[in-house]
């Protein structure tokens, strides 16, 4: 009796596995089609180009103040040494703080794309939630990026589907 009944619980757990719904998307294959992905990229880009050479800018006055100190620095008495070490010293910590406010953790480009990028993520996001509980998925993999996936039958791929759901031709 002990053996049917455990007979009969594998055979229902070995369908129960069999039973599970997955797909497989490729989230930056729907990013790419969504229109306002592309400008907000763009947009991104433009200020990350832009704060990149007021850095730059920056950068190349310091090398003068540099290449000048060292120019002079044998006729610079003590005191006036000391002085120009430390607006040198001042302006290299200003150009550190400068490019962690603009590219560190969460400065000003991570907010950028919070504010630009984020609310396409979360309608892509969105939309993939969708998918799943409209076509009963149990898990859906996202094959752009993170996870490797080796082999995918594409007819798993739904990104398509995503992006209908998301009103994208």
């Amino acid at each position: 009796m002990k053996t049917i009944l455990f007979a009969f619980l594998f055979s229902l757990a070995a369908l129960a596995v069999n039973a599970q719904r997955y797909a497989i998307i490729d989230s930056k294959y729907i990013l790419d089609k969504v229109p306002e992905y592309k400008e907000a990229q763009k947009k991104l880009d433009n200020f990350s180009e832009l704060w990149q050479k007021e850095l730059d800018q920056r950068q190349t006055a310091m090398d003068k103040m540099y290449k000048d100190y060292d120019a002079e620095q044998v006729m610079l008495t003590e005191v006036l040494k000391k002085k120009r070490e430390d607006e040198l010293y001042n302006k290299e910590r200003e150009l550190r703080d400068l490019q962690k406010k603009r590219f560190g953790f969460e400065g000003d480009l991570f907010k950028k794309r919070q504010e630009l990028i984020k609310p396409i993520q979360d309608r892509v996001y969105n939309a993939v939630q969708k998918l799943a509980v409209e076509k009963l998925y149990d898990f859906i993999l996202d094959k752009s990026e993170g996870i490797t996936v080796i082999f995918a039958d594409p007819k798993l791929d739904k990104s398509d589907d995503v992006l209908r759901n998301m009103g994208v031709k």
